[in-house]
C-alpha cells in the first residue's frame, strides 16, 4: 500500500498548495519583498482593438462606452476586428466611427493579431465586447507601460453582481487577489480578455488556438519583460448566471489552457521565482480535478488502513453531496474542478478549435 499512500500524500499536498499555501505564501512574499514599478502620465499613441464575431446587440454599447474614455481623442483609435460576422455588428460598428477591419472566420486571436498588423500605434490595448470600461481605464492601464521593463498590462475585471446562482464572483474576488500578489512580486501568471495592453514591439503572435490571456504573461517573461496588474484600471462584466453555465464555460477555456500547457513550452527560460508560480498558480491548478481523482481514489483504498483515511474520505464525499445538494460555493468548486478533466478529455480526444461563442447570458 506504500505506493498509494504515496498517491494520497502528494495528492493531498498539491491541491493544498496550489489552493491555500501557495496563494499565502505569494501575498506575504509580495508584501516583504515586492518588485517595484515605475509609471507615469503617460499618453502613447493607442489603438483599443475589440474582436467580435455577431455583437450586434453589444457592439454599440462598447464602442460608445470607449469613445468616452478620458484619453487624448488625436491618439486614440478604436478597432473592431470582425471575426466574420454575419450579422449588423460591422454596420454598428463603422456608424458610429469605430475602424472595422474584416477578417474570415478564424477566431478570436486570428482578428487579433490582423488588426494589430493595420495599426501603428505604440500601444495595442484589447477588450471583450461584453465588456465596459471606467472613463480612466485606458489612462491607468497604460501608465505601467511607462516603466520600461513592463511589455504587459491587465487591468482589474469586476463582474457584475449576479442575478443568478453562479459563485464565479467569489472565485474571482480570490483570483484577484492572487494575481496582485504575482505582479507585485514580479510578473502575473495570468490576464483577462477584458482590458490588456502592451507595447506594440512586444506584441507576440501566438497560435491562434492559444488565447493571450493565459500565453501572453509567460511569453513576456521568457523575452525578458514583465507581465504585470494594474488594479485602477477598471473593466465591468456580467458574471454567467448560473454555476452550470459557468461550468460549460470553464470547459471551453480550460481546452485552450491544456493546449497551451502541454504545448506552448510554457516551462522554458524562466527564473526560480516566476517557474514556482506558473506550476503552483497554472500547473497544479489545471491539474485539480485529476488531483482530486486521485486523492478519493487512494482514500477508499486506504479507508481500512487508519482513521486519518477515513476522515480524509468522509470529507470529500460531504464535499460532493453538498455540491450535489445545490450548495453555492461547493458546486461551484466540484464543477470547475471536473471542468478540468472533461477539457482535458476534449483536448486529447478531438483537439481545441480556434473560434469561439459568446459565454452564455453575459452579454
Amino acid at each position: 500500500m506504500l505506493a498509494v499512500e504515496v498517491v494520497f500524500w502528494l495528492s493531498l499536498a498539491a491541491l493544498v498548495w496550489t489552493h491555500a499555501g501557495y496563494p499565502l505564501v505569494a501575498w506575504v512574499l509580495a508584501r516583504v519583498a515586492p518588485r517595484r514599478r515605475r509609471s507615469g502620465d503617460w499618453t502613447p499613441s493607442v489603438a483599443v482593438i475589440v474582436a467580435a464575431h455577431n455583437e450586434e446587440a453589444s457592439i454599440a454599447r462598447r464602442v460608445e462606452n470607449l469613445l468616452e474614455l478620458d484619453y487624448p481623442r488625436d491618439k486614440l483609435e478604436l478597432v473592431v476586428a470582425s471575426d466574420a460576422s454575419t450579422d449588423r455588428t460591422e454596420e454598428i460598428a463603422a456608424s458610429l466611427g469605430a475602424r472595422v477591419v474584416r477578417n474570415p472566420r478564424g477566431g478570436k486571436v486570428a482578428a487579433q493579431d490582423r488588426a494589430v498588423r493595420e495599426t501603428e500605434s505604440e500601444v495595442v490595448a484589447f477588450s471583450d465586447a461584453n465588456a465596459t470600461w471606467a472613463p480612466d481605464a485606458l489612462r491607468k492601464l497604460v501608465a505601467s507601460l511607462a516603466d520600461p521593463d513592463v511589455g504587459y498590462v491587465c487591468g482589474q475585471l469586476r463582474l457584475e453582481p449576479a442575478n443568478g446562482a453562479s459563485k464565479e464572483g467569489v472565485y474571482w474576488r480570490y483570483e484577484l487577489a492572487l494575481r496582485d500578489a504575482e505582479s507585485r512580486l514580479g510578473s502575473v501568471t495570468g490576464g483577462n480578455g477584458a482590458i490588456y495592453a502592451l507595447r506594440r514591439a512586444d506584441y507576440v503572435e501566438v497560435d491562434p488556438r492559444f488565447g493571450h490571456d493565459l500565453a501572453l504573461p509567460y511569453l513576456m517573461v521568457q523575452r525578458g519583460r514583465r507581465a504585470v496588474y494594474e488594479p485602477a484600471a477598471l473593466a465591468f462584466e456580467k458574471p454567467t448566471p448560473t454555476n452550470e453555465t459557468e461550468y460549460r464555460r470553464k470547459v471551453r477555456m480550460f481546452e485552450h489552457c491544456w493546449l497551451i500547457l502541454l504545448r506552448g513550452r510554457m516551462l522554458r527560460r524562466l527564473g526560480p521565482v516566476y517557474a514556482v508560480e506558473i506550476v503552483s498558480h497554472r500547473v497544479l491548478r489545471y491539474g485539480s480535478g485529476l488531483l482530486h481523482l486521485a486523492l478519493l481514489g487512494a482514500s477508499i483504498a486506504l479507508a481500512s488502513h487508519g482513521s486519518l483515511y477515513v476522515a480524509a474520505l468522509a470529507a470529500q464525499l460531504a464535499l460532493l453531496v453538498a455540491a450535489a445538494a445545490g450548495v453555492g460555493i461547493a458546486r461551484y468548486y466540484v464543477l470547475v474542478s471536473w471542468a478540468t478533466v472533461v477539457a482535458l478529455w476534449n483536448y486529447l480526444r478531438r483537439g481545441v478549435p480556434a473560434t469561439w461563442q459568446a459565454a452564455e447570458g453575459t452579454r
